[in-house]
Order: structure tokens, then C-alpha cells, then sequence
């Protein structure tokens, strides 16, 4: 890629518009960041509420695939920074085979996850759409809740998965070899891409933590 460098009109230098674009970016995250603490702070109070339903109502959860799930998007964190260090080396077809693995990844999560819904629809645990709920524990309204938090907490999350899959597509496409490309620009487009896969990888392990580990 070129070295040239697009400062739009309203940007006094190339380090201004880099810094405004972070920014942007910051505040974007500031605000989903609300978004989750608000649904993880709601699930906090009735957990506290109904800690033993909760407790029993997440042994019903696949903690090994859900483990295996986490290990599979923390490694995409990883592809995924291997790509933007390619980026800014200025090895644009590596970067591109990284973001390869990093759209598999996040792929693969997204087929164990939907594996894991089915099998929760399978077993009549999925209150959604008015579907019937079937669970034979001892506090089967308290559970029914805490499946409402589990399904809107990951639906939400696989939701910012299939966008971040979707600019990440972008970011290939964009990295093909054309005439006259912007490398500026495109690293700062990876740059922003990056911070919010690594967000994505975040909220994951703050879902896992709450949902799968706290059974006790």
C-alpha cells in the first residue's frame, strides 16, 4: 500500500484526524458499554434476589461448550491483532489471511452458540415468543427469568458479533490490491475494527463469567 495519506478539509494534520477517529470510536463504545451495564446490573440485583433459582437454573447451561466458545473468541482476539500489527508492517495480504481466521472464528463461535440456543429450545428452556416453558426444578419462575437474562445477554452479544463479522468483511474486501489505496485510512479503519472485536471478546467474558460460572 501507499503511504499516502487523505487528511479531509476540516483536519488540521493526519495525527488530528487519527486521534478524532479513536475518539469516535471511544464514545461509540461508551455508550454500548451503558447498554450492557445496565442489562448486567439488572441481572446482578435479581441474582442477589434469587441467588439458589439462579444458581440452579444455570446448571441447565453447557458450561464445556460455552468454555470451549470462550477460547475460540479470546484466539480471535488474538487473529485479530495479528491483523492490525500486519496492517500498520504494511503486509496487507497477511493482514488480510488473519482477518480470514478472525471471520472463521468468530463464525465457528456463532454455530456453537446457535447449537447450544437449540438445544435449549429442544428442552423447552427458551421463554421467548410466547414458547412454552418446561423446567422440572423447584423454582421455575425465577428460572424462567434468569433465561430471559441468559437468552437477551448472549442474543445481544451475538447480535455485536454479526456486526463486527460484517466490518470485518468490509475490511478485506477494502484490502484487496487496487490503485491508489489510502494506507492511512485503512489502518485507522483496522485500528477501530479492532477495538471493537476486542469489546466483543470483553462482553463475552463478562456473559460467561455471570451466566455459566456463578452456580454456586
Amino acid at each position: 500500500m501507499s503511504d499516502t495519506v487523505t487528511i479531509a478539509s476540516h483536519f488540521e494534520d493526519a495525527e488530528q484526524q487519527r486521534e478524532a477517529g479513536l475518539m469516535g470510536m471511544w464514545l461509540f463504545l461508551a455508550t454500548e458499554l451503558m447498554l450492557f451495564a445496565g442489562l448486567f446490573g439488572a441481572f446482578g440485583i435479581y441474582r442477589g434476589l434469587h441467588g439458589e433459582a439462579f444458581a440452579e437454573a444455570a446448571r441447565h447451561l453447557d458450561l464445556p461448550l460455552a468454555s470451549i466458545n470462550t477460547a475460540i473468541l479470546l484466539t480471535s482476539g488474538l487473529t485479530m491483532a495479528l491483523a492490525e500489527r500486519s496492517v500498520q508492517a504494511g503486509l496487507i495480504v497477511v493482514a488480510r489471511r488473519w482477518i480470514v481466521a478472525t471471520v472463521a472464528l468468530g463464525a465457528v463461535f456463532l454455530v456453537i452458540k446457535g447449537y447450544e440456543w437449540h438445544h435449549e429450545f429442544a428442552e423447552g428452556l427458551m421463554p421467548l415468543l410466547g414458547l412454552p416453558f418446561d423446567y422440572d426444578g423447584s423454582h421455575p419462575a425465577q428460572a424462567e427469568l434468569f433465561f430471559d437474562f441468559y437468552f437477551a445477554m448472549t442474543g445481544l452479544h451475538a447480535l455485536h458479533m454479526l456486526v463486527g463479522l460484517g466490518a470485518l468483511a468490509v475490511l478485506w474486501v477494502l484490502g484487496r490490491p487496487q490503485p491508489g489505496p489510502r494506507a492511512d485510512r485503512y489502518i485507522r479503519q483496522m485500528r477501530i475494527t479492532g477495538m471493537y472485536w476486542a469489546f466483543v471478546d470483553v462482553v463475552w467474558v463478562f456473559v460467561f463469567t455471570s451466566l455459566y460460572l456463578l452456580r454456586s
